[in-house]
């Protein structure tokens, strides 16, 4: 489990180290959720069975195992992430079951637009998106702007200078 945990922080760091301007911070805690989101929705479509009488679709299984390796990796970080993806999940299966004639066009401009919002953030950082080094940094995304969040109402020091001290060597 520590390696894990140290290899995701470093991961988190490199995020990091692509995201520093303000602008595109703040480009990417809107860019970041409405592509997760789309993909959420979309992925509600593709219903895999039951259990215990609740269905299971792909969208359940991705953001179990997306969650399970944040709660792994940073507790509080994971537990934060649970809550925003479960209120997020809700959101896309009632959309998904009333929306039925603009599902796909919702999961377009949302997937779309997420990462046009982000991709004029990187514009602002001057600075190519991490995922075009290091495709697993897609899956940092959520996970290090709910930590951003945490920082700025003081939370998960810690936590932040870890980060910080692994981003210094992805700077260049």
């Amino acid at each position: 489990m520590l390696a894990f945990r140290e290899w995701f922080l470093e991961q988190m760091g490199m995020y990091a180290a692509y995201h520093r301007d303000w602008r595109n911070q703040a480009t990417h805690h809107v860019g970041v959720p409405l592509i997760v989101f789309s993909l959420v929705l979309a992925l509600t479509q593709i219903q895999l069975g039951q259990i215990a009488g609740a269905t299971v679709s792909a969208a359940s299984i991705l953001l179990g195992l997306l969650l399970i390796g944040y709660v792994v990796a940073v507790p509080l970080v994971g537990i934060v992430a649970t809550l925003f993806y479960a209120a997020l999940y809700g959101v896309a299966v009632t959309l998904a079951a009333n929306l039925t004639s603009l599902l796909w066009a919702l999961v377009a401009g949302c997937f779309v637009g997420g990462w046009i919002i982000q991709f004029v953030g990187h514009i602002f950082e001057g600075r190519r998106p991490a995922l075009t080094v290091n495709a697993i940094q897609i899956f940092m995304a959520p996970s290090f702007l709910i930590a951003e969040i945490l920082f700025v109402i003081g939370v998960g020091k810690s936590l932040q200078e870890q980060i910080q001290s692994r981003a210094v060597k992805y700077l260049s």
